[in-house]
């Protein structure tokens, strides 16, 4: 159980890094280290970007409740 749990882990993780990496391409490398490239102009997101940021926070929340569930089993 303890070994499935980790490959599960370390799969939602590396999944969470491609699509994390996926996000910050769009927006030029100043928004990737935080800069604001977009001069104070906010968009909704639509299409694959709203996908992917849903997809995110899927993710995340599975990495969170995965490792929760890994400290409760040792």
């Amino acid at each position: 159980m303890q070994n499935a749990l980790e490959i599960i882990q370390i799969l939602t993780s590396l999944t969470l890094i491609v699509v994390i990496v996926l996000q910050a391409k769009g927006q030029g490398l100043g928004g990737l280290f935080g800069g604001a490239d977009s001069m104070g102009i906010s968009k909704t997101r639509r299409g694959l970007e709203r996908t992917l940021f849903q997809v995110t926070v899927g993710l995340s929340i599975a990495f969170l409740l995965n490792a929760i569930l890994q400290l409760l089993i040792q």
